[in-house]
């Protein structure tokens, strides 16, 4: 059958093209060299996270997320797998991205400050046990200081999923949040490495409250 929308290109003899599956291939080196680090530091906080939202969830709480531009990606995918499922076969589970209401967010922004838009939502939305998520790759994103000053202030659990030296939010964090800092300073790899750490937080979660029988 032919397709014609289908481009297929010869890459013999073509230094350009060779060059690009070599910059490829160095991308993929990349990223499981960042998750081979992750991977030797980045367990423990990981399973204390998932302890967090574990108890907000087994106390009827919810898990809410927020982030910006990928990490927005990031906190909808994750609500996502919480409220429908990740691999398992199970009850709905109170997960809410912070990210999604348009009208809430063009709100906030328009009549107080950028600042505002996760933490007017947290303060509104947040009970005690509740247990917020809040992604930033440089852990610099204002909103999601802000974010978690509202969490602190409702007795909100608060996990962080950052990177680099963990900015300016590893400075407000008390002793009962969790911070998951990936150690890379490309904004490519820490999002990568994101993206698996919310799988992991979705395959202990699923794991420990509806586990699979031997």
């Amino acid at each position: 059958m032919h397709f014609p929308w289908i481009v297929r290109v010869n890459t013999k003899n073509n230094s350009s093209s060779v060059e690009q599956i070599n910059r490829i291939k160095a991308l993929f080196t990349n990223s499981i060299n960042a998750k081979q680090k992750s991977q030797v530091v980045l367990p423990d906080s990981i399973a204390a996270a998932g302890q967090l939202m574990i108890s907000s969830l087994r106390a009827g709480k919810k898990v809410m997320a927020c982030g910006n531009g990928g990490s927005a990606a990031d906190a909808q995918h994750f609500a996502a797998e919480l409220l429908n499922r990740f691999e398992t076969e199970r009850p709905e589970l109170a997960g809410l991205a912070l990210t999604t209401d348009s009208s809430t967010l063009t709100s906030i922004a328009n009549d107080y400050a950028y600042t505002e838009i996760f933490a007017k939502q947290v303060r509104g939305l947040g009970i005690a046990g509740d247990t917020l998520l809040a992604i930033s790759t440089s852990g610099n994103s204002p909103n999601v200081l802000q974010a978690i000053h509202a969490a602190h202030t409702k007795e909100i659990n608060v996990v962080v999923l950052s990177g680099k030296d963990g900015g300016e939010i590893s400075q407000h964090l008390k002793n009962s949040d969790v911070e998951i800092r990936v150690p890379s300073e490309s904004t490519a790899r820490i999002q990568e490495v994101h993206l698996l750490v919310l799988h992991c937080l979705c395959d202990q979660i699923d794991n420990e409250l509806y586990p699979k029988p031997i």
